[in-house]
């Protein structure tokens, strides 16, 4: 609610976690040159101290945004993840401040499936365990547990984007796709959906997990489902490292009830390059374990740089909130020769009249108005002539509940 006017050259644009050059790209060429890269994320009190004076923020997974930041950073207008998730972003808080959440949900949606279907396909044929011994000076050639893909049933456990999209794939290479969600989802090409995940444990071959981090698949796979799972059942997690109970993986690998498994994610996992990585799953040569690096493609960090980016300049510039995730969704026309005030609120009855009291009172000229609310927000959008709205700007920043309030020229 501190910045009045809108002169990008004093929007402060902060990008961590070493994103892709094409979103600093992006800034600068809609004119945004106040911007600072980092190449690593930072610590929780390097953050903290950068705060107050950040207007826009991109991170990736490892920083974690809290409510002390949140609190702190009083002329942030919007975050932007440059990734799939948001569980490092206290959205509550964020939506508390008014400041506008966006992701990346399907930049990387092919460079994820690629890696399960890869890895689907070696754990398969036995090569991760062949591959270790043959590097140890063992030489094992063999058929046995060694299989090909084709006609091996692929049981999806939840039927997203990437999930959808890897039961194309797999169905390319021949196999059978079944898949589990707790949303009836329409079925691409051939595969079919499952109505009882325990239905689906039995009879896959192969389990793919691409469900979001919440309580409900918090330890989804514990000991009980794994042993629900057909004897030589392949496990990929390529999801969030919360969903399957190690400590009951490993003892499933140990007892050879399990035929592999590869992980992408870990419930607890380093916050640098520098880190030491630590994981029971370590022992076994069964096992693919990889840096939470699905969607680490050069391809999906061009794709995520550009779609982040895109959302919140166009958030800044032109007041559009599509596909931000915790924020009332409005998808706005340009506004050429009028201004544009945006006004985020908490969701109470009689603002949006005290809003129009004011323009009223101010005899500006409404050429558009447009709101949108969700339970804790409301957002409203109004386009006047120009030379007008500029005097009721501080007006309407005192309608109490106002969380932010910003006039675009």
């Amino acid at each position: 609610m501190r910045e009045t006017s809108f002169d990008r050259s004093k929007l402060q644009v902060t990008l961590l976690e070493g994103i892709h050059g094409d979103a600093e790209l992006r800034f600068q060429e809609h004119g945004y040159s106040n911007l600072t890269t980092y190449s690593k994320g930072l610590s929780a009190a390097e953050l903290l101290e950068l705060a107050p004076n950040i207007h826009f923020l991109g991170i990736r997974s490892r920083t974690q945004l809290t409510s002390e930041f949140f609190q702190r950073a009083q002329k942030l207008v919007a975050v932007g993840c440059f990734c799939i998730g948001t569980n490092q972003v206290d959205l509550d808080a964020a939506t508390a401040q008014g400041v506008a959440v966006f992701n990346a949900p399907f930049s990387n949606t092919r460079s994820v499936a690629e890696l399960v279907l890869g890895e689907l396909i070696l754990l398969l044929r036995g090569i991760p365990e062949k591959n270790a011994l043959a590097h140890r000076g063992v030489w094992q050639k063999s058929a046995k547990d060694s299989y090909e893909v084709r006609n091996k049933r692929l049981g999806i456990i939840g039927y997203g984007n990437i999930g959808a999209q890897l039961g194309v794939l797999a169905e390319a290479v021949g196999m059978d796709v079944a898949f589990y969600d707790v949303v009836p989802k329409l079925p691409l090409g051939n595969a079919s959906m499952v109505h009882q995940m325990e239905t689906l444990l039995e009879t896959s071959d192969v389990v793919s997990l691409h469900v979001p981090a919440n309580d409900a698949t918090n330890n989804l796979i514990d000991a009980a489902k794994l042993k629900i799972m057909k004897p030589g059942t392949i496990l990929i997690n390529a999801s969030r490292g919360t969903v399957v109970d190690i400590d009951a993986l490993t003892a499933a690998l140990k007892a050879g009830r399990i035929g592999g498994a590869a992980l992408d994610v870990f419930p607890v996992e380093p916050k640098s390059n520098q880190e030491a990585f630590e994981s029971p799953l370590q022992e076994f040569d069964n096992v693919i374990l990889t840096p939470h690096v699905g969607g680490s493609t050069q391809e999906a960090q061009v794709n995520i740089a550009s779609e982040v980016a895109g959302k919140l300049i166009r958030y800044s510039d032109n007041g559009s909130t599509l596909t931000s995730v915790n924020f009332p969704e409005v998808n706005l026309p340009e506004h050429p020769g009028q201004h544009r005030i945006l006004h985020v609120h908490r969701n109470e009855p009689g603002i949006l009249t005290q809003i129009n009291k004011i323009f009223s009172n101010e005899k500006v000229n409404i050429t558009g108005q447009y709101l949108q609310t969700n339970p804790i927000l409301g957002y409203v959008v109004t386009d006047v002539a120009q030379a007008q709205g500029v005097s009721a700007l501080e007006q309407l920043k005192s309608i109490p509940g106002t969380l932010k309030a910003r006039i675009l020229f």
